[in-house]
């Protein structure tokens, strides 16, 4: 048998065990549930049935919106202004000289600090919900590109400057390709941290969305519908992460291997 076959029943049976990691996850979690009492840890049945219940009262497609929408404002703020200060920092050895401590503390300041005091400035609404999101998620995105941006390979600035290349074919041709998998872990790590930061920020304040419901559901100690929130909005992080996400790095991955 050739080789290359073995690779690909390989990679059949790693797809085949992919499938099987979800209804795992459901059969521990009943299995769980059987040795605890269930209104401290219901099992996923009664979760189900809940979301049912919550999905025809009108309460839980209207949170899932709302969150999801004030997580794309967010990143789609974040991801630009946090790429394009990465680069710059990247690319100016001054500026990053200058600048570079103020990235370190942005960074390790915590998210619940800058939601507090965002919130205080400018009050319990959304404006200052998606802001303080944005700005916790900048500094992870900047530094990031960052170091993309550092490890740019001069050879191809040199044929850059050598054939005259413009600033937009620079961009396109020479920059982009090699700052492209900085971009993507950036943008995966961003989203698997922002919709936290979206949750304990709503949480702290806001007039709807699944980290308000939460809060109120946590205050009458109701693990159901706690659970069911979690479980729906989980689910959508896991179509987007599964549709968009994974649908882009197999495009921009094969794009790339077109160009090599």
């Amino acid at each position: 048998m050739p080789p290359h076959r073995f690779v690909e029943y390989d990679a059949a049976r790693v797809r085949s065990w992919r499938w099987l990691s979800l209804p795992l996850l459901l059969v521990v979690w009943a299995a769980l549930a059987l040795l605890v009492h269930d209104s401290i840890f219901p099992g996923p049945i009664e979760v189900a049935r809940r979301i049912v219940t919550l999905a025809t009262a009108g309460t839980l497609l209207p949170d899932l919106v709302r969150t999801l929408l004030r997580c794309l404002a967010a990143m789609t703020i974040a991801l630009p202004l946090g790429a394009g200060l990465g680069v710059l920092l990247g690319r100016v050895r001054t500026l990053d000289d200058l600048f570079g401590s103020w990235l370190t503390v942005a960074l390790n300041l915590p998210a619940l600090i800058v939601g507090v005091l965002v919130y205080i400035w400018l009050g319990l609404t959304d404006l200052a919900l998606v802001l303080a999101v944005t700005l916790s998620k900048l500094p992870l995105v900047a530094v990031t590109l960052r170091e993309g941006a550092r490890a740019l390979d001069p050879a191809y600035e040199e044929h850059a400057r050598v054939y005259r290349l413009s600033l937009d074919r620079r961009l396109r041709q020479i920059a982009g390709p090699q700052l492209l998998p900085y971009a993507l872990a950036a943008l995966r790590n961003s989203l698997a941290l922002v919709w936290k930061i979206v949750l304990i920020f709503e949480i702290l304040g806001s007039d709807g969305g699944v980290g308000f419901r939460i809060g109120i559901y946590f205050q009458h100690f109701d693990v159901a519908d706690i659970l069911a929130y979690t479980a729906a909005f989980v689910a959508c992080v896991f179509v987007i992460d599964a549709l968009l996400l994974a649908t882009l790095e197999r495009r921009v991955l094969k794009w790339q291997a077109r160009r090599g």
